[in-house]
């Protein structure tokens, strides 16, 4: 039985793994006694907070955060998922151990490329999704540069799970575990090894659900992007990329 604390933020740079991110942990929370959050969403009328099949709460704006602290108030614990910064009342929370949140990001280049050509397919497909408006290189660096200080925002939270996109397809197992401890679980009980081994980085390649790859290679942005669209995103993004460790 999962004893800690009410909510888990599972939080995300966009296109950086945060949906197989979210999903691991869900299904470890899920198998240590947390409710589903869907349920949650239902219960407490918060459709219109928690959206989308993963309920993402959008902007950690102090009324959303506000209204997801009610049912964890009373008692429930759950998981959601989020892109967004941490809001002044989201900060309070995880101080004083009502949400414990992880925050997963990836090389912005490469989360720029898989924006772009989402959006790309979208539209070839006659069917326009949320990334369809950044399916153009200007437009994507825009969008990914919008998010790179809400990635400043989550390194400034001490008690936040950070996690590299590349360090956890390159050492699952390492990664994987560090999320286990950080969720306070036993991982050498017989479910949380099921669930870390149903969420291997190898697997990703068939159709299971929740694992959402398309391509997630390291570094694709060097074979698909132009030099001078390389050049573009090297002097906009520069200081962030210094910051991250990723080389320009």
């Amino acid at each position: 039985m999962y004893n800690g604390s009410m909510i888990v933020l599972s939080a995300g740079m966009p296109r950086a793994g945060s949906g197989w991110y979210y999903n691991l942990t869900n299904d470890l929370m899920l198998a240590h006694g947390a409710q589903d959050a869907h349920r949650v969403r239902e219960r407490y009328r918060l459709q219109g907070i928690l959206t989308e099949v993963n309920c993402n709460i959008g902007a950690l704006t102090a009324r959303r955060t506000l209204r997801v602290l009610l049912p964890a108030a009373l008692g429930n614990r759950f998981v959601i998922k989020a892109h967004a910064a941490p809001g002044r009342l989201a900060r309070w929370a995880i101080r004083w151990g009502w949400m414990r949140p992880t925050y997963i990001y990836r090389d912005p280049r490469d989360a720029l490329l898989s924006a772009m050509e989402n959006g790309q397919r979208a539209l070839e497909r006659g069917r326009p999704n949320a990334f369809a408006p950044y399916a153009e290189f200007e437009a994507a660096l825009n969008f990914m540069s919008g998010y790179l200080p809400t990635w400043e925002a989550w390194m400034r939270c001490t008690q936040v799970l950070r996690v590299r996109y590349e360090d956890l397809l390159l050492d699952y197992e390492a990664e994987a575990g560090r999320l286990v401890e950080f969720l306070r679980l036993d991982p050498g009980e017989a479910q949380t090894l099921q669930i870390v081994e149903r969420y291997r980085p190898e697997k990703g390649q068939s159709d299971q659900k929740g694992l959402h790859f398309s391509q997630g290679k390291i570094g694709r942005f060097r074979q698909k992007l132009t030099p001078e669209q390389q050049e573009r995103m090297n002097q906009r993004l520069a200081p962030y990329l210094v910051e991250m460790g990723y080389p320009i």
